[in-house]
């Protein structure tokens, strides 16, 4: 079932990615230069499916570091609430220790001693 899930997901985004790729194959100038449009100094020449997916994967890259940015204060407060877990877990185990059984009270008792 899950394969089938998978599949119906990333096939039809593979033949959208096709699809778009083939369509903007054409070159294109990128241009870094907003001062001289005939003569840039900083240019290059690609297709313009190449500049498509790098927008796209820059903008998940963006959207991704400002999610992780913007949750630091619940990973903080997740990482202080299982250190205050851990020391009231220590501090149970300090004032109500474990009674010694030793051995004995590992062994299963014999079927006569009732």
């Amino acid at each position: 079932m899950k394969r089938i899930l998978t599949w119906l997901f990333w096939a039809p985004l593979a033949i959208v990615l096709i699809v778009v790729a083939v369509a903007n194959r054409h070159w294109v100038t990128f241009s870094l230069d907003p001062l001289s449009s005939s003569d840039p100094v900083l240019a290059v020449e690609l297709p313009m499916f190449v500049l498509l997916f790098a927008a796209i994967l820059a903008g998940l890259m963006i959207g991704g570091a400002a999610s992780w940015i913007n949750q630091g204060k619940w990973r903080r407060a997740a990482r202080e609430g299982l250190s205050e877990a851990a020391h009231w877990r220590r501090e149970a185990a300090r004032s109500h220790p474990e009674p010694d059984r030793g051995e004995d009270s590992l062994r299963l008792p014999s079927p006569g001693a009732r």
